[in-house]
């Protein structure tokens, strides 16, 4: 297939189009898509990005195809994993649920941009120095070093992703406002225009994505050196990126260890980069400036082990013991919350049934192993409080109603409190 400044432009026109759609007629409105839409739209996403490898190879191109998959499924694991840490900013800037696909879109929008930026200075460097490859398979085993290590350490990030310098810089030269006006960037407060916190998580998102771009440019430099497949495979896998946020949240901590197949993933491609290297070696002090003999890492067997790896990940974050500990400790306090929220109007099925989930769910929480509760529990007030508030509301209306009260109703009002 040939990759001319015409395919160029019109995959170009093709991304802005699809970016300008989304902001026109998804998030010019403020509200909270429902999990319909979002799947709706998570699924005409992903649809149209693997249509698009489909073209290489109706074009006879194997080879890019390939690379273009590798690519796209590697950068969609590593924006899956930037999804938690725009949790995190947004959760310590206290963004209202209906305006966070705004500040999503916003955050796709200038990672595409920032990413483009990188790209091209990728290509340029690689064309003016190909031994750079030595320092992006570097960079990547440090940087997948460093994650495990903080995963296997449990290093809690001692700085608040959102209060970082510039951010803290801004607020204290520019006037900023404590509240929200809508979805709007700035307001008037006593007939000064003030800031809202609305653009500063913007700003906090945006430079969050320069850093991300850090280890995602590298690592796909390390699966093809095509800058239109780089370019392309980022660009997709960042669109539906927002729909994809809202389908799965609450199932994104669920994936615990997600970082280390995403660490597994960056320390291979680091590994292939520096054979890669090797193999076309220019630098004297390596074997004379001689190409050093060594076996290289084909395409297809990089998709195959990214998709092996990101499988055994989920696999394994859903189903070992501290995956099941997450979804006992959760459903725990989801299904608790859930019938502490039912009204007088509630039928008496509703409530069985509401009563039997939160019983069942309950139980497993408190045969949880006193180390998944210590890991697992981030906010363990919080966590108590739901779950008490619900079982006493239960052992009220049992009595009330002369009805026997269960054991585990019981036993978390007597210790005022489940296990935590």
């Amino acid at each position: 297939m040939e990759i001319n400044a015409l395919t160029w432009i019109i995959t170009i026109a093709v991304i802005i189009a699809l970016l300008l759609f989304d902001y026109i007629f998804h998030v010019r409105k403020a509200h909270t898509p429902t999990i319909r839409e979002a799947a709706i739209w998570s699924a005409i996403y992903v649809g149209i990005a693997l249509v698009f490898g489909l073209v290489f190879f109706l074009f006879g191109d194997t080879q890019h195809a390939i690379e273009y998959y590798s690519g796209y499924i590697t950068e969609k694991a590593l924006s899956v994993d930037n999804l938690f840490v725009f949790l995190v900013i947004m959760a310590s800037f206290q963004v209202p649920r209906e305006y966070q696909q705004k500040v999503l879109l916003f955050g796709i929008t200038f990672a595409l941009i920032s990413r483009t930026a990188f790209i091209l200075a990728g290509a340029a460097i690689i064309s003016a120095w190909s031994d750079v490859f030595y320092l992006f398979g570097l960079a990547l085993l440090l940087i997948a070093g460093g994650q495990l290590k903080g995963e296997l350490t449990a290093d809690e990030k001692e700085k608040d992703e959102a209060d970082n310098f510039l951010v803290r810089f801004a607020k204290r030269i520019l006037p900023a406002s404590d509240r929200y006006d809508g979805d709007k960037l700035f307001t008037r407060e006593n007939g000064k225009r003030l800031m809202t916190p609305m653009l500063l998580v913007m700003v906090s998102i945006g430079l969050t994505d320069v850093l991300f771009a850090f280890d995602s440019i590298p690592a796909i430099y390390g699966l093809t050196q095509d800058p239109y497949i780089v370019f392309t495979a980022t660009a997709f896998s960042l669109m539906g990126l927002r729909q994809l946020f809202f389908l799965i949240d609450g199932l994104l901590d669920r994936l615990v260890y997600l970082s280390y197949g995403l660490s597994a993933i960056l320390g291979f491609i680091g590994v292939k980069l520096i054979l890669h290297a090797l193999h076309d070696n220019n630098l004297p002090f390596i074997n004379g400036g001689e190409n050093v003999p060594v076996a290289t890492i084909e395409t297809d067997v990089s998709l195959l082990v990214i998709v092996g790896v990101l499988i055994v990940t989920v696999l394994a974050s859903l189903f070992s013991p501290k995956g099941k500990a997450l979804v006992a400790l959760q459903n725990a306090e989801k299904f608790s919350h859930r019938y502490s929220k039912l009204d007088e109007n509630a039928s008496a099925e509703d409530r069985r049934k509401a009563e039997e989930l939160m019983d069942r769910w309950t139980r497993a929480a408190e045969d949880v192993s006193p180390h998944f509760r210590d890991d697992l529990i981030e906010h363990k007030d919080s966590y108590s409080e739901i779950i008490r508030t619900a079982h006493e509301t239960r052992v009220a209306t049992a009595q009330a109603e002369g009805r026997d009260v269960p054991t585990i109703s019981n036993s978390i009002v007597k210790n005022e409190g489940p296990t935590v």
